[in-house]
């Protein structure tokens, strides 16, 4: 175990202003807005109507399509209608708001308890999938899919992914250390869905809190799920990555960790699995990690799915006057927002309000080589920065841009400060825009 992957880098970690805070409870919102496009594939199908009264756990709307997940009521309240919001990810997306009648009344069909045990493959794959579990580390992909791979493919070790290499966050870290024995009881789940016959849980070791209790927990179970402590290094926690690191394995080129016998899920998510089968509870909450220097009170919160940024900070004392850049997610991957008008979703693990001044005059590449050795998905940075820049999206396919998983380590390392992500990004999006175009 422990074989290092190719390049990467260790940024400063920026977690010591939560990593010892203890989970928290955010205040419930006025209102939700709950995005019917919070995961990776068709939105979702609305099923209420305005002016219906609706109770927290209950399905807003259902999955539509096979690679789509339902969404469910965050709190109880009165069903405001359709409306628009802000995605995280910057494009407008049509969301039911909820206005709040400060009940938090659960809907009667969640709150069950069930032998976990006795649950047969099919039964957990299902439950998953009504419950609306995604993948919570940000890549937001339907949980019940991922757990349904092909006959063809044989899957012997899941992997929990608890490695959380974004500097600043310590969403997974926390809780972790707070629910080790639900987030295994979780894996175990997920396990007997894919029969696999191994499971670990990758974590780096600047979590030795999380790592101890983990243990404890597998000990107290007899579970067998090892728990793998692994060096620093950004990008730890991309799924290639991790696979390596923890096996030796390459996933192939424009494959997915399926083709080397492997699946991957997030820790919150294995937790919000387990919470499903034992209880019946839907998604509709996670943990969120607000803090940088323009965040009076940094703290680890429980935060209802649909609540807006401006009310979550509020609550942490966010200082517009201090913060030169908000982001959603991490540093190093995350976005930058332009306002406080977009709400939670599945995938938010960080709210960041950073004193970054936040504007490079970027310069002409220099070769310098260092985007090379850094990236750890083996590729030519500078290269395909370049096409991106000149719209060669031919070339830019030729040189793999698409096995690029924008993990921002090359713009990291830019001597020269070039945007060398965004213009990957951008040239992925229009190689996959001209496919589909193709197809149609």
């Amino acid at each position: 175990m422990n074989y290092r992957f190719h390049g990467g880098v260790h940024p400063r970690e920026n977690k010591d202003r939560t990593m010892d805070l203890p989970l928290a409870k955010a205040e419930p919102p006025p209102f939700v807005a709950i995005s019917f496009s919070q995961h990776i594939g068709k939105p979702a199908t609305p099923l209420v109507k305005p002016g219906e009264r609706i109770l927290r756990g209950q399905m807003i709307a259902e999955q539509t399509g096979y690679v789509s997940a339902a969404a469910h009521a965050s709190i109880s309240g009165i069903a405001r209608g359709v409306v628009q919001v802000r995605h995280p990810l910057g494009f407008l997306v049509d969301a039911l708001k909820i206005e709040n009648d400060g009940l938090d009344e659960w809907d009667p069909a969640v709150k069950i308890e069930r032998d976990v045990d006795a649950l047969s493959p099919g039964e957990i794959r299902k439950i998953v999938q009504g419950a609306g579990i995604v993948g919570m580390g940000g890549a937001t992909f339907p949980s019940h899919v991922k757990l349904s791979p092909p006959p063809e493919k044989k899957i012997d070790t899941l992997i929990l992914n608890g490695a959380e290499c974004e500097p600043y966050l310590t969403a997974d870290d926390v809780l972790m250390r707070e629910f080790p024995e639900e987030i295994l009881r979780g894996a175990e789940l997920f396990k007997k869905a894919i029969g696999a016959g191994r499971a670990i849980v990758g974590l780096e070791d600047n979590k030795p809190r999380a790592a101890a209790a983990l243990k404890a927990a597998a000990d107290r179970l007899g579970s067998g799920i090892e728990i793998a402590q692994l060096p620093v290094r950004y990008p730890q926690g991309a799924e290639k990555q991790l696979i390596y690191a923890l096996l030796g394995r390459e996933t192939p080129s424009g494959g997915l960790p399926m083709d080397a016998g492997v699946l991957v899920h997030n820790v919150a998510s294995a937790y919000s699995g387990y919470e499903a089968c034992a209880f019946g509870y839907p998604l509709t909450e996670r943990v969120v990690t607000v803090t940088g220097p323009g965040i009076g009170k940094p703290a680890n919160l429980w935060v209802r799915i649909g609540a807006m940024a401006g009310q979550l900070l509020d609550q942490c004392g966010f200082d517009p006057a201090a913060t030169r850049k908000l982001i959603v997610g991490g540093p190093m991957m995350g976005l930058a927002m332009r306002d406080l008008e977009w709400s939670v979703v599945k995938g938010t693990n960080g709210i960041l309000a950073l004193d970054d001044p936040a504007a490079y005059c970027h310069r002409a590449c220099i070769r310098c080589g260092r985007c090379i050795e850094g990236c750890p998905a083996g590729l030519l940075p500078c290269i395909l920065s370049n096409y991106g820049e000149s719209d060669r999206l031919a070339e830019a396919e030729e040189y793999n841009a698409r096995d690029c998983f924008e993990c921002g380590v090359c713009a990291y390392v830019c001597p020269s400060k070039r945007p060398i992500v965004q213009w990957i990004r951008m040239e992925k999006a229009e190689i996959n825009r001209k496919k589909q175009m193709e197809v149609k």
